[in-house]
């Protein structure tokens, strides 16, 4: 029940509980961007992985294609109709 009232008092704050992601978001954007802190010369297999951000962009783009490619996989045979056994 506390979990409940949790994600209400998050829903009522919306406009704070985004803008502190995004903040979040930013220092981490920020943090991978100072060579003090993450160090990618020695660890990088090729020059994209030295980008600033370059695994949070290759895993979206990874996440949205595993989306599309499972929607179209399911509307090409998996789902069928409510009257499937009908006809």
């Amino acid at each position: 029940m506390r979990l409940a009232k949790f994600i209400e008092y998050l829903r009522n704050r919306l406009p704070l509980v985004i803008k502190l992601s995004l903040a979040v978001l930013a220092l981490l954007i920020v943090a991978d961007a100072i060579p003090a802190i993450v160090h990618k010369e020695h660890h990088a297999h090729t020059a994209l992985e030295k980008l600033p951000g370059f695994w949070s962009v290759f895993g979206f783009i990874g996440c949205v294609l595993i989306i599309l490619v499972s929607k179209w996989y399911g509307h090409a045979g998996i789902m069928k109709q409510e009257d499937y056994y009908d006809e």
